[in-house]
This record gives structure tokens, sequence and C-alpha cells, in this order.
């Protein structure tokens, strides 16, 4: 099937203490989001989903920094699954559809063919990491440990097929989701983890994009 990247790069920079919105700030000489792009470049298909008063100041960055790494344009929304939603809509229906972090550069070619590789309809496949440090859950009337060997971080890219992830965003694409794995998870689909990498950061705050830098060198 043919393989799409959706990109999701709706950042501002409030985390960073910046006017940049952070897929915009400099990473070894160009745009965190350029970096992220190229990792998809032997892709069909890349779309970009970006809010629409940051387009023009991508095109210009573009024009800037001579990026020529083919990619669609859509505008997103207020909110991540509002976004992807709105990316969603320019996939074709028989299509294997990887949805990614805007600002997760250092994610490797080959752990993107491995998640690709497993992808089958009704099936998902991301990565994840396990915890290192010791989990406590902290409520109001709750306080105790629980056993980290059950907990992950969820990385992206998420990949599906297109006409799955699409049903399940018809049906559910609500707030309170956080990954596009849990919507399709809602509408019934399986999901399959694979080990992520620890080098696919999602850049935040000024520490991690020094973090990025160093992992660059």
């Amino acid at each position: 099937m043919k393989q799409v990247a959706l990109i999701v790069a709706g950042g501002h920079g409030s985390r960073m203490r910046t006017n940049t919105p952070k897929q915009f700030l400099i990473l070894k000489g160009r745009p965190v989001l350029m970096h992220t792009i190229e990792k998809f470049s032997d892709f069909n298909e890349i779309i970009l989903v970006l809010p629409k008063k940051e387009i023009t100041n991508w095109k210009n960055l573009c024009e800037k920094y001579c990026f020529e790494t083919p990619h669609k344009i859509v505008s997103g929304g207020e909110e991540r699954h509002i976004s992807v939603n709105e990316g969603l809509k320019y996939i074709n229906e028989d299509s294997i559809v990887a949805i990614h972090d805007g600002v997760r550069p250092l994610i490797s070619k080959n752990l993107i063919r491995n998640l690709i590789q497993k992808v089958k309809p009704g099936h998902a496949v991301i990565p994840v990491l396990p915890i290192k440090e010791s989990v406590r859950k902290i409520s109001d009337s709750m306080n105790q440990n629980i056993k980290r060997q059950e907990i992950f971080l969820v990385q992206t890219p998420q990949c599906f097929v297109s006409s799955d992830i699409k049903n399940a965003y018809k049906k559910f694409h609500k707030s309170y989701f956080t990954d596009d794995a849990s919507i399709f998870e809602k509408n019934s689909g399986n999901v399959l983890c694979i080990n992520g990498e620890e080098k696919n950061i999602k850049i935040t705050t000024k520490d991690d994009l020094l973090i990025a830098d160093f992992f660059m060198q």
C-alpha cells in the first residue's frame, strides 16, 4: 500500500519561553521541523499540518533554508486531535499512514520501517519505552506505588491502515484522547507495541533542544 506520513506541528513556544513555535526553533542550523520531515523523505507522500497563521512563515523558512523535500501543507485546528483529523481528510483510503509529532526530529528510519512493516487491517503499531524510575499514583484520596513493569511511555509515529484510523476519528476525535492509538483502540482496534528509541524525544523545552543537539553530534 501507499505510505503516507502525517506530521502534526501545531505547537507553541510557551514552555520554551519564546515567541517562536518550537517546531521552528533552530537545531543544527535548520528548523527542527525540517529534520523531522526529512526522516520520511522515502514515503509516497508527506502531509504537514500547521496552524493557519504559521503557514506563510513556514513557506518563508523553506525558501530561506532551500528546503525542497516535497510535502503538502494543511491548515490545522486549535488542538492536536482536530489537526490530525484535518490531515486525514487528504489521505487516500488505501494507504498506510504514520502519524508523527513534528517536534520528534530524531526518529530513525529503521524504526519507521519496523513500524510500517507490522501494520495490517484492524491493527495499529506504535513505539513505546519502559519506565526506568519508580512510579506512584497520587490523588486526593490515594498515594500508592505502581508496578513500573506495567507502565510504558508512548512515542510516535503511530501507524495505521488509513481507512481504520479515519473511521475511528469520525467517531471519537475528542480532546481527552492524548494520542491516536487511544482513539483507534476506542473504535475496537488492536494496538501492537514495539520497542521505541531513547533518542526519539519530543522537543518541548530548552533542555530538550540541548539534548537533541547533543544526540546529533
